[in-house]
């Protein structure tokens, strides 16, 4: 039976689009009690987040028409309107499709680490609602190796190509330890709050949160156990942080040379570290020119992350390698698991033969007959219907001169090699 990987996602459809395909977490019980009820579903696994809807499984369909057919009907879509939305993968490819997502190669940014993450709490669920089994977990488990062992043997995830993430880095290479950093954050929108995160990440216990509201300010406080002031503020509480990172909508600078003068000389000259991802700048170029005060620009940051890119472009490279040789194995598992279920049936079959010649022999006992003529009789038909498959098979071989073929059938039944024929 086929595994498909069926799919919709930022390479190839809109927002609006994805948005329509998209499963809400309230919805995905109903979408898989209705998705194992199909016939042609064994088991199933589906992802769903901004960038990407995904429904991988195990069925006994060949073709996936059946499962597209299921996913607009449950989502009622009109089907005319994603015409080439939707790709579908089937086997090798639906497998090598899954590691590359765990591994961040799918991703709208290159080796990004969240999307493992998502794929383990969406095959958790599937887990919990009883919708995989020995194929899917053993599939998904070796995707979360895979994922492993790409971060681990390559440099898919230590570059920065976030500007957000790119500043933490900076910071952390200026400021080997951040744990015994003081740092103030300017702003509070999304840049800022990934700035944040990515603090929270390195374990930076003081954190300092300025804004023009401070309502806005209040609702990172939580999150990042920090403290929020507001930007009027700021020269009050500058002296008190090495590390400043500011990302504002403020027409004119925030920060300026005469108000970090005054903040290095209450700090005795200890340095400063300044990260200015504004446009326009919310720090005055001229901070630069003071001693022990070090400022970078967005511009700065821009050439770390283009070299960064290349950088993961290059591990990307690697990181496929992996790929190939990790689905190799899997397939290779995936196949022998027909070698398990043909000696099962063998072994069946054989058990079956033996049990009724045996209750023959049995009866026959019971009724008076010799011992020795039952058990012989018993072990001479017994042969015959273990050997009589195997004769054919052999017949058949060298009527076709395959000596290729014969060979390896002899190997199989433990006969001699061809010399002593």
């Amino acid at each position: 039976m086929p595994l498909f990987a069926l799919g919709i996602n930022h390479q190839t459809a809109s927002v609006r689009l994805r948005e329509q395909v998209a499963f809400a977490p309230n919805s995905l019980i109903a979408a898989y009690a209705d998705l194992l009820a199909q016939p042609f579903i064994e088991e199933a696994v589906i992802i769903s987040t901004c960038n990407r809807c995904e429904i991988y499984c195990y069925t006994n369909e060949t073709e996936s028409d059946a499962l597209l057919n299921w996913l607009i009907q449950f989502h009622h879509l009109d089907a005319g309107s994603f015409e080439n939305n939707f790709y579908c993968y089937q086997n090798q490819e639906a497998v090598a499709h899954l590691f590359r997502v765990a591994c961040g190669l799918d991703s709208l940014v290159l080796g990004e680490p969240q999307i493992l993450g998502q794929i383990k709490q969406a095959f958790a669920t599937a887990n919990q609602e009883k919708a995989t089994n020995k194929i899917l977990n053993k599939w998904f488990q070796h995707a979360f190796t895979v994922a492993k062992r790409v971060r681990t043997e390559t440099q898919i995830g230590a570059n920065a190509i976030s500007v957000a993430f790119a500043a933490v880095c900076l910071a952390r290479q200026i400021f080997s330890d951040l744990k015994q950093s003081r740092v103030l954050l300017i702003g509070a929108g999304e840049t800022i709050e990934l700035v944040g995160k990515y603090l929270l990440e390195h374990e930076v216990p003081n954190i300092t949160i300025a804004n023009r509201t401070l309502a806005r300010a209040m609702e990172l406080v939580d999150r990042f156990d920090a403290k929020a002031i507001t930007l009027g503020e700021i020269p009050n509480h500058l002296a008190e942080s090495d590390i400043i990172i500011s990302s504002t909508a403020s027409p004119l600078p925030i920060i300026g040379k005469g108000m970090v003068e005054t903040a290095l000389k209450h700090r005795r000259h200890q340095p400063m570290l300044f990260i200015d991802i504004a446009v326009p700048s919310d720090i005055e170029p001229q901070v630069s020119e003071l001693n022990d005060a070090y400022l970078y620009s967005v511009d700065d940051l821009q050439g770390i992350i283009e070299e960064n890119k290349q950088a993961r472009a290059e591990a990307a490279i690697e990181a496929e390698k992996i790929i190939v040789t990790c689905v190799e194995d899997f397939i290779a598992w995936q196949e022998s698991l027909k070698a398990v279920e043909s000696i099962r049936l063998y072994r069946q079959n054989s058990e079956q033969l033996r049990d009724e010649l045996l209750q023959r022999a049995i009866t026959s006992l019971a009724n008076g007959n010799d011992s020795e003529k039952v058990l012989k009789e018993f072990a001479y038909k017994l042969t015959n219907k273990l050997i009589h498959h195997p004769t054919q098979a052999l017949t058949s071989v060298s009527q076709t001169g395959d000596e290729q073929e014969l060979m390896l059938l002899r190997a199989t039944l433990g006969l001699s090699s061809k010399d002593e024929l």
